[in-house]
């Protein structure tokens, strides 16, 4: 078994819609990045790495190259997953992630992005746990200057 974590925080900037976790949310901003900025794929991506001890999101797809500007981050998890598993074949035992997010209210969202994440796994919704934080007004988080996620997963070779 290996356990990998994943961060990722981007900027937010002014126009939606907001793309977190593989699913488009109506708001007013969006995440600014080199990729298409959906810092929660980007953590789950950067657990996958580490679990399986191949790196981080930034060294497999670097922000100097331009295909990755605008990127898709739902193909930039694939690729990452299929890496991992060509290395050895493994399976999520269970993935947690937290999105830290002042606005908008993610609860009505929960579900849809646990079941666009275990799509994109090959995996069923309940392995997947989604939560989310306000920043209670505090730091970049709560005065809206950025959203934030953090995620771990856990992996079992079969």
């Amino acid at each position: 078994m290996r356990i990998g974590l994943g961060h990722d925080t981007h900027r937010l900037g002014d126009g939606g819609p907001l793309l977190l976790g593989g699913i488009s949310i109506p708001h007013d901003r969006h995440l600014l990045g080199h990729s298409d900025a959906d810092v929660l794929l980007h953590a789950i991506t950067d657990a996958i790495l580490g679990a399986a001890g191949m790196g981080d999101i930034g060294e497999m797809f670097p922000d100097h190259l331009a295909e990755n500007r605008g990127r898709d981050s739902a193909e930039m998890l694939q690729i990452a997953w299929k890496a991992v598993q060509a290395e050895a074949r493994w399976r999520v035992v269970n993935l947690d992630c937290v999105i830290f997010a002042q606005r908008p209210k993610l609860s009505a969202f929960k579900a849809q992005i646990r079941e666009r994440i275990a799509a994109l796994l090959g995996m069923e919704p309940a392995q997947v746990g989604i939560k989310a934080k306000t920043g209670e007004l505090v730091g970049p988080v709560g005065r809206e200057e950025a959203i934030s996620a953090e995620c771990v997963i856990l992996l079992e070779s079969i």
